[in-house]
């Protein structure tokens, strides 16, 4: 069977088609368990689930017992579903052979029970593509990777989010937000939930709503970072500095710098492909056309080789804020970092 998307999964399930196991694995939790919730809330009635539910968990149960709950036949029902959480917990789960003799989950994922829907959920994990079990697992039912979103693709995420409700989100709000949230998901679905109860009847979404009801300041965010730093204001750089340092909880150091890394990887492919229009520069760079201003004042103030220099200082304090050669604290070294940036250039 060829690997279903997240969006491919949902559809089938809302057709009623179902397979006889899910095995849902990877780094984004959130598509895991969205499925997951997805099938135990709508496949069985209420009345259904109560003889024909299991919910389990890694660190309660071993493949054998996980096996003999998968092979039980439902009650008054055309199906039973077995769900086991937490399945990285589980000893052995993941390898052909226990004891000399074949893991009871791959002998099974062989030969399913097509009135059972088992559903394992494997996460931070994932099965190895060469492995028995992923090739068994993939031949009759559904192996899914959950990959997390890179944070520069979050705000176009969260403007698809609003998009689901028919409403438009400014991308200066969307990325406003991104920084607030980071990459969590279930966090960023949370909010825009949120906002879409208290603003039920605006169909567009303004940065002054997301400052209000998300309780961000746009003054201080990494984006007008960004932009401080392209203009080469060195003042507000650091008044934005101060801030984050102040809020490091909410300002973590690893995102700041990987969102900067990704602006000046950008900002050196945007010195190769300037003579494009603004709207052809976007596409290539990946960003909404609202941005490009950022990027051309950006490659207007730092030649190339600045910009390859910070971008090797941006992966030596990447490395830093990892505990590698530093005894500093995290805010003492972004505060460094962002000297170290303006220092590239003859802004003193």
């Amino acid at each position: 069977m060829s690997v279903l998307t997240y969006e491919q999964i949902i559809s089938d399930l809302k057709k009623k088609i179902y397979r006889p196991i899910y095995f849902l694995m990877g780094d984004e939790p959130y598509f895991i368990d969205e499925i997951s919730n997805y099938i135990e809330e709508n496949i069985l009635n209420e009345a259904e689930k109560a003889f024909n539910l299991t919910v389990v968990y890694g660190k309660d149960v071993d493949v054998p017992t996980i096996i003999s709950l998968a092979r039980r036949y439902p009650m008054m029902s055309n199906y039973q579903i077995v769900i086991v959480k937490e399945a990285q917990d589980i000893k052995n789960i993941d390898v052909s052979e226990i004891g000399k003799k074949p893991n009871p989950l791959l002998l099974y994922a062989q030969d399913p029970l097509d009135s059972t829907i088992l559903v394992i959920l494997y996460k931070g994990k994932k099965l190895e593509k060469n492995k028995k079990l992923y090739k068994a697992i993939n031949q009759k039912g559904v192996i899914f990777e959950s990959k997390k979103i890179y944070e520069d693709k979050i705000p176009a995420w969260i403007i698809n989010q609003f998009k689901i409700y028919g409403k438009t989100i400014e991308p200066q709000a969307a990325n406003l937000m991104a920084e607030y949230t980071g990459n969590n998901l279930a966090s960023i679905v949370n909010e825009v939930n949120k906002i879409n109860i208290f603003l039920e009847n605006e169909n567009h979404i303004t940065t002054s709503y997301i400052e209000k009801l998300v309780g961000i300041s746009k003054e201080f965010s990494i984006s007008e970072l960004i932009k401080a730093i392209s203009q080469k204001n060195i003042l507000q750089a650091n008044k934005i500095v101060i801030h984050f340092t102040n809020n490091s909880k909410q300002y973590p150091i690893q995102q700041t710098i990987t969102l900067l890394f990704d602006f000046f990887q950008k900002v050196l492919l945007y010195k190769d492909i300037q003579k494009l229009s603004d709207q052809e520069a976007a596409v290539k760079l990946g960003i909404n056309v609202f941005f490009i201003k950022d990027y051309k004042n950006c490659s207007k103030n730092f030649s190339r080789q600045q910009i390859i220099d910070i971008i090797s200082l941006l992966r030596e304090y990447d490395l830093k804020s990892k505990g590698v050669n530093n005894n500093f604290e995290p805010h003492e070294l972004l505060k460094e970092l962002i000297f170290k940036i303006f220092h590239s250039v003859d802004v003193f």
